[in-house]
């Protein structure tokens, strides 16, 4: 992955939490949040991006650096369009992925509090 100063929604850019690498699980997992338009809606998503590397990189930076597989695109584990969420069932978990979102997609396209992008395959 690169990672690019501008944001540009058709390059279909992630925004990272450089501080959640986490690889002692296979394959090494960081989390993620990014826009999408979906049947002309921008939607605010927030999952996690993965890869299988070895070594096991010492930093999220690294991680990205050495991800160049963009085929699977990020693992969306809540959405939010303004009305609607999909994703979790657990109660605490929809309210951690609403605060996130809300504000997010309120803050159309600006990078989130604690992320870093944006990032693209």
């Amino acid at each position: 992955m690169r990672r690019e100063t501008k944001f540009v929604v058709s390059r279909r850019p992630y925004a990272v939490d450089l501080s959640s690498l986490r690889t002692l699980e296979r394959p090494a997992i960081v989390n993620a949040v990014w826009f999408r338009r979906r049947q002309s809606i921008t939607v605010a998503c927030v999952g996690i991006l993965w890869d299988y590397q070895d070594p096991n990189p010492k930093d999220a930076a690294e991680f990205l650096e050495r991800h160049d597989d963009g085929s699977y695109g990020g693992d969306c584990l809540g959405r939010w369009d303004g009305q609607r969420y999909w994703g979790a069932q657990e109660p605490h978990v929809i309210e951690e992925h609403l605060a996130l979102l809300k504000p997010m997609l309120a803050n159309y396209p600006n990078v989130p509090d604690a992320y870093d992008g944006w990032w693209r395959f």
